[in-house]
């Protein structure tokens, strides 16, 4: 089973879906399955040194209140989870293209999945700024990454074209919101649904999966 994850690297529902994701591979777990993240930009427009975050607030969320209900309502459910948001320490808001093209970097040494999680942990959790270069490569050396090639990476420019390109083909495909899990390239799972919702999914794909094999 292959499954594409389309999410952005600050989107509190793209962490909770990832737990929700795990916990349905637990329930039913899927031998062999490939899971690759996909790059999708929730501010496509932002400045590449990131926005203030009270200034981010104000234009995303109209003030400071509607911003407080909002994040109440996720961190209701990121609890659910076991995930603590602390959206009070974050200071920025950041561009993510140089996450997403960390992302990629992991993958290609099949660390993706400890490097997706430090990020949304840092971001998410501790407040860190992961459109800071420094950041992003002492986050990398904490997670099985050689921390001086890959600031020499993100300083290249390497792969800023396919982040974009990545971004621009899940619009195209009409993802508008992430999260957003393509498994077999056949069933989408839009949101952070329940691992249940997971299941069903899982189970659709193997069952038609055995019909072709025996055709």
């Amino acid at each position: 089973m292959k499954v594409d994850i389309i999410a952005d690297t600050i989107c509190p529902w793209c962490y909770i879906g990832k737990r929700r994701f795990e916990r349905a591979l637990q329930i039913r777990p899927q031998l062999g399955i490939q899971v690759g993240w996909r790059a999708f930009q929730l501010n496509p427009e932002m400045p590449p040194a990131g926005m203030d975050r009270s200034n981010y607030i104000s234009m995303k969320f109209g003030g400071v209140e509607r911003a407080r209900a909002v994040h109440s309502g996720i961190a209701r459910a990121g609890s659910e989870e076991g995930i603590t948001f602390n959206f009070g320490r974050i200071e920025r808001t950041p561009n993510t293209i140089d996450s997403h093209r960390l992302v990629r970097f992991a993958a290609e040494r099949d660390l993706q999945n400890e490097v997706v999680e430090a990020l949304f942990r840092a971001f998410l959790i501790e407040g860190e700024d992961i459109g800071d270069r420094d950041v992003l490569s002492g986050l990398a050396g904490a997670n099985g990454l050689d921390r001086d090639k890959v600031r020499e990476y993100l300083d290249s420019g390497i792969d800023v074209e396919t982040i974009h390109a990545e971004d621009e083909l899940a619009r195209r495909l009409g993802v508008n919101g992430v999260p957003c899990f393509i498994i077999d390239r056949k069933y989408a799972v839009l949101g952070a649904q329940s691992p249940e919702v997971f299941v069903q999914v899982f189970d659709l794909a193997n069952q038609e999966a055995k019909t072709f094999a025996a055709e």
